[in-house]
């Protein structure tokens, strides 16, 4: 059977609620590609391995043993993306054996997935009620200009005064990703956008 595998880097330790919660909120950022994997009968994996060295482990196992049709390493680029996405992680991480890795397999949350999430205003206002400060987060149409300390720092000040209280990204994070608005996100954020496009690009 064909298949799709998402390989998400986050979640926290093993076991712990917050891989199960990322993994159904990106699911539902994800929904509609899911639904035509599914329509197509594609088997359709996506699952968090915590830590980046571990989400790579799995990623590279899955794609020497020919696992899926399609395999996605989703991590965080952990900085400015100013060069292709493999000579990207050769020198962010160099232990990384990508020898058997193409480069549309690799997508990266430039810089960080939180520059998702302040993409789409609305959709944070919606989460957070009473207390949230839209105009606290970057205006700028293309996102990842922004470091991720002031994405980071603009959604703090953004959510301080809410009841949920400040963002925090095992907490909130996959209730947010299972809001937003995929089309907002890809017109903001360009590596959104290549994920969708090569995902649209595999499937039937």
């Amino acid at each position: 059977m064909s298949s799709i595998g998402i390989y998400l880097e986050g979640g926290g330790p093993p076991k712990s609620s917050g891989r199960a919660a990322l993994r159904q909120g990106m699911e539902r950022f994800l929904a509609a590609l899911k639904q035509r994997a599914r329509d197509a009968s594609w088997d359709w994996k996506l699952a968090c391995w915590g830590g980046r060295d571990e989400t790579f482990e799995r990623f590279i196992r899955a794609v020497r043993d020919s696992e899926h049709s399609v395999t996605v390493l989703l991590v965080d680029a952990e900085g400015p993306l100013d060069q292709p996405v493999l000579e990207h992680l050769q020198s962010r991480d160099p232990g990384w054996n990508l020898t058997l890795v193409r480069e549309e397999m690799v997508h990266l949350m430039v810089q960080t997935m939180e520059t998702w999430i302040v993409a789409d205003g609305d959709a944070l206002a919606g989460y957070y009620g009473q207390g949230f400060q839209d105009d606290a987060l970057p205006q700028r149409q293309d996102l990842e200009i922004e470091s991720r300390y002031n994405v980071r720092k603009a959604l703090t000040r953004a959510t301080r005064d809410t009841g949920k209280g400040r963002f925090h990204k095992i907490h909130h994070a996959a209730d947010l990703l299972a809001r937003l608005d995929s089309r907002i996100v890809r017109r903001r954020c360009r590596s959104c956008d290549r994920l969708f496009a090569m995902l649209d690009r595999n499937l039937p």
